[in-house]
């Protein structure tokens, strides 16, 4: 496993870019709520230490992983500067883990290409419960984190081409 031993919530506060005025809309799957919600609190936790004004962020929920699409395309077009898409689908016994992992990854690139706000892909596609509670707070660190920080860079990177 690539992340074995290692915690990925690492990063330099000072290499951030100034998030003061920065809108943030963060859409969170209801489905596997236990991991979603850590991955929740890490992306707030993370943006509001970076300098990102509390009133400037706005959470939304829906169902599941696959709604998550729909609702950022919404999310996109009410003046955030970006916005950062949680889900955690966990592998079963059928083919429907298959089809919302690229329906949801697919249309998360789709809305990255049709749109200037970039949306920021935190869905969690593990083999099993452990993995996810692992990566959303556990000993590989939380993805929500990351998915703070990339909205952080991706906004300042939009803001200056």
């Amino acid at each position: 496993m690539a992340t074995a031993n290692t915690n990925l919530s690492n990063y330099d506060k000072t290499a951030l870019p100034n998030s003061a005025d920065f809108k943030i809309g963060i859409v969170v799957s209801e489905w596997n709520s236990e991991v979603t919600d850590g991955l929740l609190e890490g992306a707030l936790h993370t943006l509001v230490e970076c300098g990102v004004s509390k009133e400037n962020i706005t959470v939304y929920k829906v169902p599941g992983s696959f709604e998550l699409i729909y609702a950022a395309k919404k999310v996109q077009s009410s003046g955030v500067d970006a916005v950062i898409t949680i889900g955690c689908v966990i592998q079963g016994e059928t083919k429907h883990f298959d089809y919302v992992c690229a329906g949801v990854t697919q249309g998360v690139k789709d809305l990255n290409i049709q749109n200037d706000v970039p949306v920021i892909f935190c869905v969690l596609t593990d083999n099993n419960k452990q993995q996810s509670l692992d990566r959303s707070g556990g000993k590989h660190g939380n993805k929500g984190v990351e998915a703070a920080i990339t909205a952080l860079k991706m906004i300042d990177f939009n803001r200056s081409v």
